[in-house]
């Protein structure tokens, strides 16, 4: 299994199909993965409980938001001030902010949120996000409507 970095694990052809196997649905048997990929159900358990010991994989639910009560998302950009590891930590625990990255460019930090309604990005962005230590500035970028969203690795 080989994958980026010097303690990356190697991954193979074979580890590649297996994935994609999982992609397509995450609940597929082990039975079903090692006939498409051409290996046995151990040998396919085997693979895949490997990918998931390397955390090369973790197989999840994905939910519609929408469902939970959860119609307003957002991407939000941070311009911070001094420690951007600290200020990424302390955005990273509100539990309405599910994805946080450390970029360059105009912000220092890009975060999405997912909120009930107006009320609660209002509420969440002046009494959580703009209070963090070192945030300095924060710009939000309200979703209209998600076009398309995928999860497929690599990208082709």
């Amino acid at each position: 299994m080989q994958a980026g970095g010097p303690n990356a694990p190697r991954l193979d052809d074979m580890d590649r199909r297996i994935i994609e196997q999982l992609q397509e649905d995450g609940r597929r048997s082990y039975g079903r993965i090692g006939s498409a990929v051409g290996l046995s159900e151990a040998a396919a358990r085997q693979r895949v409980q490997r990918l998931l010991d390397a955390d090369v994989i973790k197989i999840v639910a994905v939910v519609d938001p929408d469902t939970f009560g959860f119609r307003m998302r957002a991407t939000v950009g941070l311009l911070v001030e001094g420690d951007l590891m600290r200020a990424a930590d302390r955005v990273a625990e509100i539990p309405e902010v599910d994805y946080v990255v450390i970029t360059t460019g105009s912000f220092d930090l890009l975060i999405e949120i997912q909120c009930e309604d107006n009320a609660h990005l209002f509420t969440l962005l002046n009494e959580r996000i703009r209070v963090v230590p070192g945030v300095r500035r924060a710009e939000t970028f309200t979703y209209l409507r998600v076009h398309k969203q995928t999860y497929p690795w690599p990208p082709t």
